[in-house]
């Protein structure tokens, strides 16, 4: 399995600011938009950090874009086969979460499959979806997960699977084994 986190920092911090140069905002602008500190995104752009699940939450929301479209941007090209040691992977290691992507979102179609990996106890939070009315479906592998869609908790065991559509926040909460699912986005 490839980690090249150091690349995709860059990647990530080059794409943020071509996105931002897109559409002509400041700082200031996406600051207001995203939530997310003048500073912090200074030093993202600037490959000074590395982004957190949570601020590429926020920062996917502010373009319209959900998180996976987003690394998509900053990944390779597509391919219709992927094998699993050429899928790309992110981790966001103070949150605890780990992410491959099973099947890369491409320009032509509207699907893909994102496996996440949290932690024990591992608390993620979202704010807002990027694309109102998101089909999720998300399969738990192993551990549990509690999964909070618009307020309303969901709690996991292995095999279940949740569908859902995102007009909200949502928040993942790992159990005491930690959760690795599936997220299917359609």
């Amino acid at each position: 399995m490839r980690n090249d986190n150091d690349t995709i920092d860059r990647r990530i911090a080059l794409r943020l600011k071509g996105l931002r140069a897109e559409r002509g905002w400041s700082l200031d602008d996406l600051a207001a938009r995203s939530g997310v500190s003048r500073a912090t995104l200074s030093r993202l752009e600037n490959a000074e950090v590395s982004a957190t699940a949570s601020v590429l939450g926020k920062l996917g929301a502010a373009y319209g874009l959900t998180v996976s479209r987003l690394m998509h941007l900053v990944e390779e090209g597509f391919a219709p086969v992927v094998k699993r040691d050429e899928q790309s992977t992110w981790q966001d290691p103070e949150a605890g979460f780990h992410r491959r992507s099973v099947s890369p979102p491409a320009q032509g179609l509207a699907g893909e499959v994102i496996e996440g990996n949290l932690k024990p106890g591992t608390h993620i939070a979202y704010e807002t979806t990027p694309r109102p009315g998101l089909e999720h479906h998300l399969v738990l592998l192993e551990g549990s997960l509690t999964l909070t869609v618009e307020g309303r908790s969901h709690q996991l065991a292995p095999g279940d699977c949740l569908r859902y559509q995102l007009f909200g926040g949502n928040a993942f909460t790992a159990g005491k084994k930690g959760a690795r699912y599936l997220i299917f986005m359609v």
